[in-house]
């Protein structure tokens, strides 16, 4: 024979759950509280375990507490709680959908390209293993954060370049060991400064001159026309790109800065014809050591 009442451990043990949670729910008003026992224990009895074991089943479904409340009280609100739960899991259903995409990206393209939007490593996915170096993806990372996936598609010409004409990758390596060299001990205005944004001006000349002659910026111009009806993904929203700028945390010097701002200065003189006007006027790159999404003009954006 069954017995006719149990204790709190034996009741949860029962339902799957924990006296804690037992207590929890007699503190809320969701299961009504038994009287103690001679011995000062609380007994449940036949109704307590039908009620405990219909609470365990809707938290199971995901239902919450309150909602729970509504549902022994015969309110109508328990319907809208099931269609909200329902949109919950909908949602949820499409984030899992994305991940597995993701997960399959990688497993297809390698980590961390893989991470990168579709459009992006679309662009990269041909090349070498070992081709792209990590500084490689993690400006494109940036670029795709300020300008989207459709800037960082456009972005990757310039790392394409860099991984299949080895003379061009040499002399960015060239560049960057002198661009470290511009540290705070280093006066803006000293010569090296303008030698050195002369010299990313005359890179940056051939790192064009290689896209346009690879059939790269073609690629770019399809790329554009593919994608101007509307935004490339449906990822989350992007901050502008003054404000994300302003909060990457770029450790430039006075004399790298100035470096930059040259640089830019004397590509949009080569680009328009016209003479730069003032550093004031230059937006600066998307990283420090790489050139930022350009537009179909080759101007930077």
């Amino acid at each position: 024979m069954s017995p006719r009442q149990v204790t709190i451990g034996g009741a949860a043990a029962f339902a799957g759950t924990t006296p804690r949670a037992v207590r929890h729910y007699h503190q809320i008003g969701l299961l009504p509280e038994p009287e103690r026992g001679a011995d000062g224990r609380r007994r449940y009895g036949y109704e307590d375990m039908i009620r405990l074991l219909w609470i365990r089943k809707m938290a199971e479904a995901g239902i919450g507490l309150h909602a729970m409340r509504s549902a022994f009280d015969g309110s109508q609100d328990i319907d809208e709680t099931l269609e909200r739960l329902a949109d919950t899991l909908a949602a949820e259903e499409a984030d899992i959908t994305r991940q597995r995409a993701a997960v399959q990206r990688l497993k297809a393209v390698g980590s961390p390209l893989g991470l990168l939007s579709p459009l992006v490593t679309d662009r990269l996915s041909h090349l070498p293993a070992g081709a792209l170096r990590p500084s490689d993806l993690d400006a494109l990372l940036v670029t795709e954060r300020m300008f989207g996936p459709l800037g960082a598609a456009v972005q990757a010409s310039t790392f394409i370049a860099l991984a299949t004409h080895p003379e061009l990758r040499a002399e960015a390596d060239r560049l960057d060991a002198a661009d470290a060299g511009l540290d705070d001990g280093v006066d803006p205005h000293d010569p090296r400064v303008d030698e050195l944004a002369a010299e990313h001006h005359a890179h940056h000349t051939a790192l064009m001159e290689a896209i346009e002659a690879d059939g790269l910026a073609a690629t770019e111009e399809r790329l554009f026309d593919s994608h101007d009806d509307g935004p490339t993904d449906a990822g989350e929203a992007r901050m502008s790109v003054v404000d994300a700028g302003s909060r990457m945390p770029y450790d430039l010097s006075p004399a790298r800065t100035r470096c930059i701002e040259l640089t830019a200065r004397l590509l949009a003189h080569h680009q328009t014809g016209h003479p730069p006007r003032g550093a004031s006027d230059v937006a600066m790159p998307t990283t420090p050591t790489s050139p930022g999404p350009e537009s179909r003009s080759g101007q930077p954006e």
